[in-house]
C-alpha cells in the first residue's frame, strides 16, 4: 500500500477543512441513523447498527489517511447503492410477504419485539435472520464513512497543534448536532437531510464531478420516493416524526411507523371494545365515573375519546410523538383533542409523571409500545422506563384514594403478562386483576398471548372500585362486552350470559372473566437499573451474540482491506479511552433519560452537553498547559466514576427541577471532563495524530459493543466496565507512542 506524504498546513484553509468534515460527518451520522431506522424493515431493533457503522469507518479512514487513494470519492456512489439496496428490501417485502425478517425467533423469544410477526414454522416462508440483513447494512454504511474519515485524518495531520485541531472538530461536531437537531424540530424531511450531507461532500471530491453529481441527483431522487415527506397520493400521508417515518392511511384510519401497523383511529361507540373496558367494568360493579384521568400513550386520541364518552371531567393525555397527536387532532373521527376537558401534554410519560402536582382516578397505559429504540447509543426503548419497579410507586403515588392504575396490551408472551402482574403486586401490595379478552382462565409463562388483548388492573389498597369488580366476577361469573361499545352503554353486563339488547346480535358479545396468572417463574422485575421488562432474564440474547461476531468479522475485514498496518502501530492508550467514553455516553443518555424524559430534545442536549465538557476540557489544557500529571488526572476520573456507580440514578427525583438538572449534570459530565483532559493531554503531543485518532474511535466501537452487557448486569454496571477501561488506558499510557515502523 502507498501512502501519501504528510503536511502540515497551519492555515484558515486547513481549519476550515476539518471544521467542515467535522460538521459533514456528524450531520451525516444522524442522518443514516434516522433515515436506515425508518427505511429497513426491523433495523430499529438492533442497538448501534449504524452508529457503529460510522464509527468503524471513521476509524479506518482515520487510519487510513496515509494512502494515496482517495477514498472520499466512493461516498455518494456508496450512498446511492445503500438507498437503493433500503429502497429493493422496502419495496420487496411491501410487494412480496412471504420473506420473513426473523428477529431473534419470535415464536419462543429470548427479547419480545413489537411489530415482528412470528411464521416461521410456515414452509411459504423464507426466514431471512434480521443479523444477516443488519449486517449488509452495516458495512455498507461503514464502508461511505471511510473517505469521510480520511479526510478528517488528513485534516488533523494538517493541522499543527493537535489539542487545537481536536477543539475545531468538536466545534463542528456541535454544530452538527444543531443542525440535525433544527431540521428535526422544523420537520424537515430526509431529502433535506442528505442534500446537506451528501451535498458537503462536493467540497472535498476530486474525481469526475459530473458523474457525482449525477448519483447524487440519483439518490436525491430515491430518498424523495422512499420519503414521501408530505405526499397526499389520496390514500395515504407520509409525515416524518422526531421519532418515527409515519404513514397515514386516510382510507382506514391507519397510522404506521417506520413501516409497521402501529395504531387505528375508530369511532369509540362502534369498535374495539378495549378501550372503553376499565370504565364499563367500574361503572357496571356500581363505581362512579373517573374523573380525572391520565392516559400515558394517548397517541392519536382513541383512549381519550373512551374516557370521555363514560363521563370523565378532565383528562390529562400524555403523548410523546407530536405528530401522533396531530393527526388524531385533526382526522380523529370522534374529535376528542377538540373537546374543552382534554389537556394535551407532549411529554415523555415517565417525566410527565413525576411533574404533575394532578392526583387521578385512573391512571392508563394505553398500549404503550414504541416500535423503536431510544436512541442509536443503548438499548433502551422509549417506554423502558414506564415499565419498572420505580415508575409503577411513581403511578400510585400520583393516584387518588381508591384510584385504578390500568394497563393493556397484546403482550405477545405470558411470561411478560406474569412479570407486569408479579411487579404490580409487589409495590401496590395487591394482586392485580388480570383479565384477557378473548377470556382466558388462566395465563401461564409459556403461554402464546399474541392474539390476546390483556388487561390488567391495580390500585390503592384497599379499593373497593377493584373489590366490587371482582365480586361482581366471581357471583355473575363473566362480564360480557359487545363489539360494538354502544350497545354496552344501557345495560349491566355482569353475568352468566350475555345482556338481550335489540340490535344486538348474540355472536357479537364476548365474555371476560378473572384470569389466574402463574407468576411462580418470574425471577427477574425491571428496575430502573435494569429496565428490560420484554426481555425474559438478565442475559445477553443470541441475537446480540450472532450480531457482535458479524462486527468484530466486519471490522477484521475492513481493517485489512483498508489500513496500512505494517506502516503504522495503533495508540493503545487511545483505544482504551475511546471505549471507556462510549460507555461514559450511553450511562449518560440512559440517566438524564430517567431524569428528565425520553424525549428527542433531551437527547439531543444530552450529545451537546458532553461535546461542550468536551470543549472544555481541551480549553483547559491549552490555557493552563498542564504536564502529563496521569496520575492525578486519572485518579480523579477514577473517582468520579466511582461515586457515579455508588449514587443511585434515581436519587435525584425528588428534587426539584433545577437541584435536578444542576446536581445530576454535575455527576454525570465530571468524568467526562476528566476523561477529556487525559484525551487532551495525550493528544497535545502526538505525531500521528490520524492513527491517534483512528485508534480512540476504534475504541468507541469495542465500547458500543460492551454495552449490550447491561442487558445481562444492567447499566450502572457498565461504570464499573468503564473503570476496567481506563485503567487499561492509564496502563498504556506511559509506554505506548505512535511510532513509524520501517
Amino acid at each position: 500500500m502507498t501512502e501519501a506524504p504528510t503536511t502540515r498546513i497551519p492555515t484558515v484553509k486547513a481549519k476550515w477543512n476539518l471544521f467542515l468534515i467535522s460538521f459533514t460527518i456528524l450531520f451525516f451520522e444522524l442522518t443514516c441513523i434516522r433515515w436506515l431506522g425508518s427505511t429497513v424493515v426491523f433495523l430499529t431493533f438492533f442497538t448501534n447498527v449504524v452508529l457503529m457503522a460510522c464509527f468503524l469507518g471513521m476509524s479506518v479512514g482515520c487510519l487510513a489517511a496515509s494512502r494515496k487513494q482517495d477514498f472520499i470519492n466512493w461516498v455518494i456512489p456508496l450512498t446511492l447503492w445503500t438507498i437503493a439496496l433500503a429502497f429493493g428490501t422496502f419495496a420487496f417485502y411491501r410487494l412480496y410477504g412471504r420473506v420473513l425478517v426473523d428477529v431473534g425467533g419470535q415464536g419462543s423469544p429470548q427479547q419480545v419485539f413489537f411489530g415482528t410477526e412470528y411464521h416461521a414454522k410456515d414452509p411459504a416462508y423464507f426466514v431471512l435472520p434480521i443479523e444477516v440483513l443488519a449486517s449488509v447494512f452495516f458495512a455498507l454504511t461503514a464502508l461511505i464513512f471511510v473517505g469521510l474519515g480520511q479526510i478528517m485524518g488528513r485534516a488533523f495531520n494538517q493541522v499543527s497543534n493537535p489539542v487545537i485541531a481536536y477543539s475545531i472538530n468538536i466545534l463542528g461536531s456541535l454544530t452538527g448536532i444543531v443542525a440535525f437537531g433544527a431540521a428535526s424540530y422544523l420537520r424537515t424531511s430526509p431529502v433535506t437531510w442528505f442534500l446537506i450531507s451528501v451535498g458537503t461532500c462536493f467540497y472535498f471530491v476530486n474525481g469526475s464531478r459530473i458523474l457525482q453529481f449525477c448519483h447524487f441527483l440519483t439518490l436525491l431522487v430515491l430518498v424523495a420516493v422512499l420519503s414521501g415527506h408530505g405526499i397526499d397520493t389520496g390514500t395515504s400521508k407520509v409525515l416524518w416524526s422526531p421519532y418515527y417515518k409515519v404513514v397515514y392511511d386516510t382510507a382506514t384510519r391507519g397510522i404506521e411507523t417506520n413501516n409497521i401497523g402501529h395504531q387505528w383511529m375508530v369511532p369509540i361507540r362502534e369498535v374495539a371494545p378495549g378501550y372503553v373496558l376499565p370504565h364499563l367494568l367500574n361503572r357496571d360493579a356500581g363505581g362512579v365515573p373517573f374523573a380525572d384521568v391520565m392516559i400515558v400513550g394517548a397517541g392519536s386520541g382513541n383512549d381519550v375519546q373512551a374516557a370521555l364518552t363514560q363521563g370523565a371531567k378532565h383528562v390529562d393525555a400524555v403523548e410523546i410523538d407530536p405528530v401522533l397527536y396531530e393527526i388524531g387532532r385533526r382526522h380523529h373521527p370522534d374529535r376528542p383533542y377538540d373537546d374543552q376537558r382534554v389537556s394535551i401534554q407532549i411529554d415523555d410519560g415517565r417525566s410527565f409523571v413525576r411533574k404533575t402536582p394532578r392526583a387521578y382516578d385512573l391512571i392508563s397505559y394505553a398500549v404503550v409500545d414504541s416500535l423503536v429504540l431510544h436512541s442509536g447509543y443503548s438499548s433502551l426503548r422509549l417506554e423502558s422506563f414506564l415499565f419498572t419497579e420505580q415508575a409503577f410507586e411513581d403511578i400510585k403515588r400520583k393516584l387518588k384514594p381508591n384510584g385504578v392504575f390500568a394497563m393493556y396490551n397484546i403482550y405477545r408472551q405470558g411470561w411478560v403478562v406474569a412479570r407486569l402482574a408479579k411487579m404490580a403486586e409487589k409495590v401496590f401490595g395487591a394482586k392485580p386483576l388480570v383479565l384477557s379478552l378473548p377470556y382466558q382462565s388462566e395465563i401461564t409463562p409459556e403461554g402464546d398471548q399474541g392474539s390476546n388483548l390483556t388487561l390488567l388492573l391495580v390500585g390503592t389498597s384497599p379499593s373497593s372500585r377493584l373489590d366490587a369488580i371482582v365480586a361482581k366476577l366471581k357471583g355473575d361469573g363473566f362480564f360480557w362486552v359487545n363489539e360494538k361499545p354502544k350497545w354496552n352503554e344501557d345495560v349491566s353486563a355482569f353475568g352468566s350470559g350475555p345482556p338481550e339488547v335489540r340490535g344486538a346480535l348474540a355472536k357479537e358479545w364476548q365474555k371476560i372473566g378473572l384470569a389466574d396468572v402463574d407468576t411462580s417463574g418470574v425471577r427477574w422485575l425491571p428496575t430502573d437499573d435494569w429496565p428490560f421488562l420484554y426481555l425474559r432474564e438478565p442475559t445477553i440474547p443470541a441475537l446480540n451474540l450472532r450480531w457482535m461476531l458479524l462486527v468484530v468479522v466486519i471490522s477484521l475485514a475492513l481493517l485489512s482491506l483498508f489500513v496500512p498496518l505494517r506502516s503504522s502501530r495503533p495508540n493503545g492508550q487511545m483505544f482504551f479511552l475511546g471505549a471507556g467514553f462510549m460507555l461514559l455516553e450511553t450511562k449518560g443518555v440512559v440517566q438524564m433519560a430517567l431524569l428528565f424524559g425520553s424525549t428527542w430534545i433531551v437527547n439531543s442536549i444530552i450529545f451537546f452537553a458532553i461535546l461542550v465538557m468536551i470543549l472544555l476540557s481541551n480549553v483547559f489544557v491549552l490555557w493552563f498547559q498542564p504536564g502529563r500529571r496521569w496520575i492525578v488526572y486519572y485518579s480523579l476520573l477514577l473517582a468520579a466514576l466511582l461515586v457515579n456507580y455508588l449514587v443511585p440514578m434515581n436519587s435525584y427525583l425528588g428534587l426539584s427541577g433545577v437541584s435536578r438538572a444542576v446536581l445530576s449534570c454535575a455527576l454525570v459530565f465530571a468524568p467526562v471532563f476528566f476523561a477529556g483532559i487525559i484525551f487532551a493531554l495525550a493528544f497535545r503531543g502526538s505525531r500521528r495524530p490520524d492513527i491517534d485518532l483512528g485508534s480512540n474511535i476504534a475504541g468507541i466501537i469495542l465500547g458500543g459493543l460492551t454495552e449490550s452487557l447491561a442487558l445481562a448486569t444492567g447499566f450502572n454496571s457498565l461504570l464499573l466496565v468503564g473503570i476496567v477501561f481506563y485503567l487499561f488506558s492509564a496502563l498504556l499510557g506511559p509506554r505506548t507512542a505512535t511510532v513509524r515502523v520501517p
